[in-house]
């Protein structure tokens, strides 16, 4: 099952993540992968004044610019995982929020979880490889 982790907080805060933080995000990989589960993908994303909202609304399509000053919290990065269960993936995601805790004083967000919807997929650890959508061979 693959569950998208969607981290939102404050997007005051100003800098890229300390060095702490990133080290110990990548051993949360290396954990997942022993543990038979993959991260398939994470990012931050850049301030939403680089970015835009396009909505439709009454039959029209809007576009506003970047940034988004009515939103108290904004998705400042993801994570994809490949694992056994929706438990699996609110451990894994706790685990990372703990990360924030201990090498990031005073910063507060929160994470929402989502579980993608894909056609075909095999559970975690049940393929040896797969297909992505792009094509690309991916082991398991």
């Amino acid at each position: 099952m693959r569950f998208i982790s969607m981290v939102k907080s404050n997007e005051g805060r100003s800098g890229p993540p300390p060095k702490s933080l990133m080290d110990a995000m990548n051993q949360l990989v290396k954990d997942a992968a022993k543990a038979g589960c993959v991260m398939v993908e994470a990012g931050g994303l850049l301030p939403t004044s680089n970015g835009a909202r396009i909505r439709l609304s009454n039959g029209n399509v809007t576009v506003t610019d970047g940034p988004f000053a009515e939103a108290k919290e904004v998705v400042g990065g993801y994570a994809i995982f490949d694992v056994k269960s929706k438990a699996d993936m609110i451990e894994w995601t706790t685990r990372f929020m703990e990360l924030h805790k201990h090498h990031m004083a005073g910063w507060e967000g929160e994470a929402e979880i989502r579980q993608l919807a894909e056609m075909g997929a095999e559970p975690c650890g049940q393929a040896a490889s797969r297909t992505t959508e792009r094509g690309d061979r991916v082991s398991a």
